[in-house]
């Protein structure tokens, strides 16, 4: 098939882009480098099967003969979705409208990348599909929580109206080599500020609890969701959930166990339960995640410290 990946340069779109080229695909790799990099494509740039296109969704073009297309364009952690909050609604709504225009054009079916934050700050616990969220529209977060919600509707618009075929799924905290150290997220900011020796910074008093997926699984789920008859959305992660102090203390000991503690204020609207429901996804794709925390942690580790190394 000729498959476009959106943002496959990216943390989550680089390892997407890695199976469907083992898979013998031709794939497109569409990236405005914002917050990916080429190098995380280097071992396929000169296959005659994948090609890459620095471009931004923001704006439209033309791809001839596409058969799928996997929508994951857009920052994803608070400090870059933050940077410029207009530019990440526009990239949710515009970007995702382009891809949709695109895949109606080419008869193609797309796979829109949700998140849980689409579920806000939630009431509900753990979050299932059904459950409408707890959202504020207003806040620091909006940008990407309300533009991810949005997309969805846009999604699922253009198949009631066009008969477009889509898959929506829902991406609860995904961790993995190739994510960027100063992106803010919980992982790794641990996993850096341990590796360099300065205290783990826990926001609040840690016990808001999250779920952490490792990236091969969450890969795995994305491509059965996409190839399989259910439209979603479906929520993709893991459901054990851990305190964020727990995750500190587990990084502390696997890394270095004399590491200071050290506990800030609450960013506004930081979500105080995350945890996936994940019957649908067992139920429709046969999906469950396979790798256990401690071992999906030992490799974002080792990735982190050999980027620390080449620094």
């Amino acid at each position: 098939m000729k498959i476009l990946v959106t943002g496959g340069a990216g943390f989550i779109g680089s390892h997407l882009v890695d199976r469907l080229m083992e898979s013998g695909h031709q794939v497109v790799c569409l990236d405005n480098l914002y917050t990916g990099a080429t190098v995380n494509n280097a071992q396929w740039l000169d296959h005659p099967n994948f090609q890459f296109i620095q471009h931004d969704v923001v704006e439209a073009i033309a791809i001839e003969g596409l058969d799928q297309i996997y929508h994951l364009a857009c920052p994803a952690s608070p400090v870059h979705y933050q940077f410029d909050p207009i530019k990440t609604a526009k990239t949710n709504f515009l970007g995702t409208l382009n891809m949709l225009e695109l895949a109606k054009q080419c008869s193609a079916r797309l796979l829109l990348a949700s998140t849980s934050e689409v579920y806000g700050d939630p009431l509900l616990h753990p979050q299932h599909e059904e459950y409408w969220g707890n959202v504020n529209c207003t806040g620091i977060r909006s940008c990407y929580d309300e533009g991810k919600r949005i997309a969805e509707t846009l999604t699922f618009d253009f198949h009631r109206q066009f008969g477009t075929e889509i898959r929506v799924a829902r991406i609860f905290n995904t961790h993995g080599a190739r994510m960027l150290e100063n992106d803010g997220r919980v992982v790794s900011n641990f996993i850096v500020q341990a590796l360099k020796g300065i205290p783990l910074t826990v926001y609040g008093d840690g016990s808001q609890t999250r779920s952490f997926c490792y990236v091969s699984d969450l890969v795995e789920g994305l491509i059965r969701l996409m190839n399989g008859n259910y439209i979603g959305p479906v929520n993709l992660g893991n459901p054990g959930e851990y305190t964020i102090l727990q995750l500190a203390q587990t990084i502390q000991k696997m890394i270095n166990p004399d590491a200071e503690l050290i506990f800030k204020p609450l960013p506004q609207d930081d979500p105080q339960r995350r945890q996936p429901d994940i019957s649908a996804a067992k139920f429709h794709l046969g999906w469950e995640p396979t790798v256990a925390l401690e071992e999906g942690l030992s490799k974002t580790i080792a990735y982190f410290r050999d980027r620390l190394k080449e620094a």
